[in-house]
């Protein structure tokens, strides 16, 4: 099955050897987002609220790109450099996302690119 670069100047280029997203068929994989300001190609200024919002709205920039949108995610990681804002990922996924949520994966981890505080990948799954 043929394999469709998906890229989109609505969110940040990419930092490093890896496109956007990838799309095979009906499924679509989109790289990790940091919070980059795709304009500027800086981290957002703000607290962990405005870094998660970044991160959401440069999701929804690539999935839209790939002809969908956040209700086609089937599949979400989310990377913190500090789990305890797990319960602020929570409260702005709220304002992304509606029923039926897609499946998840939260971790902590060390350190994540350019110092950013949160980190997302997702797996889209487009009507065939």
């Amino acid at each position: 099955m043929a394999r469709e670069i998906i890229a989109t100047e609505a969110a940040p280029a990419a930092i490093g050897t890896y496109s956007q997203a990838v799309k095979v068929g009906p499924t679509v994989y989109l790289s990790g987002q940091i919070p980059l300001d795709p304009v500027s190609m800086e981290i957002v200024e703000g607290d962990i609220e405005a870094q998660i919002t970044r991160v959401f709205d440069n999701l929804r920039a690539v999935a839209q790109a790939a002809g969908g949108d956040l209700a086609d995610f089937v599949k979400l990681n989310v990377y913190l450099t500090d789990l305890s804002h797990f319960a602020r990922v929570n409260e702005v996924m709220g304002r992304y996302f509606s029923q039926p949520f897609p499946a998840r994966a939260a971790v902590e981890v060390a350190a994540l690119p350019r110092g950013a505080a949160v980190e997302m990948d997702a797996v889209m799954q487009l009507e065939s």
